[in-house]
């Protein structure tokens, strides 16, 4: 990336946006944007995961789950609400011929794939991402959630010219078509970024080897990618450096949701 700027920074010129990260509110910094400049989003959005305290491990260990401000709202409406915004705001930008993969756990993929279809997205594929090292189940009450959804949807459903590399799929996949359940690790090692403590910069980091089949699958040199949640960075990380498949253009925006307000206090 060439530059971090404030929101108040960007304007709708391409000098302003392209190859740079926008740090604020997305959906604001996606207003400020030109409109259908835009061929593919990827979007990685507050998983809203409901936590109810610590999470622990047979050992009383303390599990590093993602309990940020950022993942926390005070009730599907709010949550709701905040995802049409986000996903109107997204779809203004997105070119006609362009696409949108957005990545949710059973948490809230089912809300935001309902709100795509209510916006007037098209549905082309949901993509199972298997993980291969998946966090155990720790309680034993429920299966070991060892998958991630992905939508990916075209503009509306008029849009027939988005991109899809069937041919490198199939070239990746022993000459065989690409199937919509892909097998990738949690990142772990070397690839999950750590600060001086050695905590996880972020908890929900994506490896890069899904974002680098995502792309292969549905850009061509030149496209513009936009991730409207950069988290880690990971999205432009990995089209920076595939220019020998791609020479995708980043324009990012990071999210700065209000945490939940405070529950009134009881009556009782």
């Amino acid at each position: 990336m060439s530059a971090v700027r404030v929101l108040e920074e960007i304007s709708a010129s391409k000098a302003d946006w392209l190859d740079t990260i926008i740090k604020g509110d997305c959906v604001a910094a996606l207003n400020r944007l030109p409109e259908h400049s835009v061929d593919v989003v990827f979007a990685d959005p507050p998983y809203n995961l409901q936590l109810n305290g610590d999470l622990a491990r047979p050992d009383q260990s303390k599990v590093d789950a993602c309990d940020d401000h950022w993942d926390q709202f005070e009730s599907f409406a709010a949550y709701d609400a905040f995802t049409r915004a986000w996903l109107l705001a997204a779809r203004r930008v997105l070119k006609p011929t362009g696409s949108i993969w957005v990545i949710g756990s059973y948490h809230n993929i089912f809300r935001v794939g309902a709100a795509m279809q209510d916006l007037g997205f098209w549905i082309l594929n949901d993509i199972v991402w298997r993980k291969t090292n998946p966090m155990p189940n720790f309680k034993g009450r429920r299966f070991q959630n060892a998958h991630e959804t992905m939508i990916w949807a075209s503009r509306d459903a008029n849009a027939k010219k988005y991109t899809f590399n069937y041919e490198a799929m199939k070239a990746a996949n022993d000459d065989v078509q690409m199937r919509s359940d892909w097998l990738f690790p949690i990142c772990t090692g070397s690839e999950r970024l750590k600060d001086a403590a050695g905590d996880k910069v972020h908890p929900t980091q994506k490896p890069e080897a899904l974002l680098a089949r995502i792309m292969m699958a549905s850009t061509k040199p030149g496209d513009i990618v936009l991730d409207p949640f950069f988290g880690s960075g990971t999205t432009g990380a990995v089209a920076k450096n595939s220019a020998g498949i791609l020479s995708a253009s980043i324009a990012k925006t990071t999210t700065l949701p209000p945490p939940a307000p405070a529950s009134p206090p009881s009556s009782r």
